[in-house]
């Protein structure tokens, strides 16, 4: 017969038992990787390099398929406008600083024109864009285990002519965007291509908002770090690579950490103390660590007359991030620069 003791033993182990499976799996083990699809207007700001550097130092969690870019606007004091290849650029310049990663991982260039402009051409063999729409293509189309995040940080040209061309990737893809000040109007990325948003919202794809509402507590807005932060704490940060890659305000650097430095140096800060929204940067964190925002399910709305027009009965529906909690997602930032793990090419 089974006295006390022994059932108190069994009970505890069970507990344990049931407690210990209870957890995440640990990485090494049963982790699977995201893979993930990088999407970016690099040369915009300083947000798209940090948000690159983090991924690229989070080998632990990423698989990064490849990146691609597409051209919004230059850095205040620059041109207006800025040409693709000087977003493929700087890309290119993140890429080698934060380990050699240019020739290793793909790096391919994206829509210069609008949706609206492209769409037309889209079944022609170079068409505005060509490259890194058929390269979405190619790598959605290949069969893993998960779902393959595309995570556009700039406008959603690119994804929404892979979706044109080749609809069947939506059905092996989460789109995860950095964009929108939903419900209200404005904000850069959707700006600068609304059309390519909307037919998103119009097709059956998982599609996620990782909304930016500036000015707001409840935005990406919110997830500052200041100057003196970077300044303090990024210098020298990452490989130290043999031959310097040029900034592009000059210099020469041979680690990623420098050259975040002088991109904080060199472009326009807000509030006090002075500091720069990381918003891009939110993005990866929160498909990294979902639990560091808050998210909804809404029916899927429409953006119309510079406005957004809600869809109560519409069976689509989409996915919005907000609420970020801005500690955690700053200090793994922090913590990823000093204890970085690089992605396997």
């Amino acid at each position: 017969m089974m006295n006390k003791k022994n059932l108190s033993i069994i009970s505890l182990f069970a507990f344990f038992t049931v407690l210990i499976s209870c957890q995440p799996a640990k990485q090494g083990t049963s982790f699977q990787k995201i893979p993930v699809l990088f999407d970016t207007d690099a040369n915009n700001e300083v947000d798209d390099q940090h948000a690159l550097a983090y991924l690229l130092f989070s080998g632990d969690h990423f698989d990064v398929v490849g990146v691609t870019v597409n051209a919004t606007s230059a850095p205040t004091g620059y041109s207006e406008e800025s040409d693709v290849s000087d977003h493929y650029e700087e890309a290119k310049r993140v890429m080698q600083l934060c380990g050699g990663f240019f020739g290793k991982i793909p790096l391919k260039t994206g829509a210069n024109g609008s949706f609206e402009e492209i769409k037309a051409h889209i079944s022609e063999t170079d068409f505005d864009g060509h490259e890194a729409v058929d390269f979405i293509i190619e790598e959605a189309m290949k069969k893993r285990d998960q779902q393959l995040v595309l995570l556009p940080v700039g406008k959603l040209t690119n994804i929404a002519l892979a979706l044109l061309k080749e609809p069947a990737i939506a059905k092996n893809v989460r789109i995860v965007w950095l964009g929108s000040n939903y419900p209200e109007p404005g904000e850069h990325n959707q700006d600068w291509d609304i059309p390519s948003m909307n037919y998103i919202l119009d097709v059956d794809v998982p599609f996620e908002m990782v909304l930016v509402r500036g000015g707001k507590p409840s935005g990406t807005a919110a997830v500052m770090v200041s100057r003196d932060q970077i300044l303090r704490r990024m210098p020298g940060k990452g490989p130290r690579i043999s031959s310097p890659v040029t900034g592009r305000n000059g210099g020469e650097f041979h680690t990623w950490g420098d050259y975040s430095v002088n991109l904080f140096e060199s472009y326009g800060m807000w509030g006090n103390p002075p500091g720069r929204a990381l918003f891009d940067q939110a993005a990866v964190a929160v498909v990294k660590n979902p639990s560091w925002a808050e998210t909804r399910e809404i029916p899927a709305p429409v953006f119309t007359d510079g406005q957004w027009v809600e869809r109560p009965e519409n069976p689509r529906k989409i996915i919005i991030w907000e609420w970020f909690d801005i500690y955690g997602i700053i200090n793994d930032f922090f913590v990823t620069m000093e204890n970085y793990e690089l992605v396997k090419p």
